[in-house]
């Protein structure tokens, strides 16, 4: 069963709603039925290459709410993060383009090894909410490609040039045509869906229906960000 979901690197709702999928798949009878495939969502594309400001500030302004309250929202997500076992420091992300984050990605997958795609996905994520690193930053972003074993002359290669580029752009035309727009979302064997990092075990009870070929209704109420920010 193939399960394809839209995703950032800068979401935190998305690292969460991933992890938490995770473990909803490997409580199935079968874990091992199931494949995982990432699609690009930039939330910000216009997101500057270097990091300007600080999270609370930037979360302030967009809500339109104090520093303190931003502060304190800012930490209840990142509490969920580390209910999840993740190292979660939001408030002290760096916000920057994650385009060529996700072209490394699309690198990654065109090995056809699963194994490194994740290992890439999960470093990438951590290295934004855990580590707090920049992800247009290509020294960074070398580190990590190596890291998980891809080699550095093809790392080189995409960050040196447009190379998939388009691969991006494209899934990102496609949400828009599936009209998503706030991620993660998640779409099951191309025909159940669910919207947000919603909790494992509704996440786990949409798979056991989308194995029993019965409709996977959508929980509105599943945590997502947009362009115009989380909710």
């Amino acid at each position: 069963m193939n399960i394809i979901y839209w995703s950032d690197y800068a979401c935190p709702y998305c690292y969460i709603g991933e992890t938490r999928l995770k473990k909803a798949i490997a409580q199935m009878t079968d874990p091992e039925d199931f494949s995982l495939e990432m699609k690009s969502f930039e939330l910000d594309p216009d997101a500057p290459a270097v990091c300007e400001g600080d999270t609370v500030t930037r979360f302030a302004k967009k809500y339109r709410i104090s520093p303190m309250l931003a502060a304190h929202q800012i930490e209840r997500i990142s509490q969920m993060g580390r209910d999840e076992g993740l190292a979660f420091q939001y408030a002290s992300s760096r916000s920057t383009g994650t385009m060529d984050a996700h072209r490394l990605t699309k690198l990654a997958m065109s090995k056809g090894d699963p194994d490194l795609t994740d290992r890439l996905i999960e470093r990438l994520f951590d290295a934004y909410f855990g580590q707090n690193l920049e992800l247009a930053d290509h020294d960074t972003l070398r580190k990590i490609a190596a890291e998980c074993g891809l080699d550095p002359s093809e790392v080189d290669d995409v960050l040196s040039s447009d190379r998939f580029r388009r691969d991006v752009l494209e899934d990102e035309a496609e949400a828009e045509r599936r009209g998503i727009r706030g991620v993660p979302f998640f779409v099951i064997d191309g025909k159940y869906e669910i919207s947000g990092a919603q909790s494992v075990p509704a996440m786990r009870s949409a798979l056991l229906r989308a194995l029993a070929e019965t409709e996977a209704p959508s929980d509105p109420s599943g945590m997502v960000c947009g362009p115009d920010g989380c909710r």
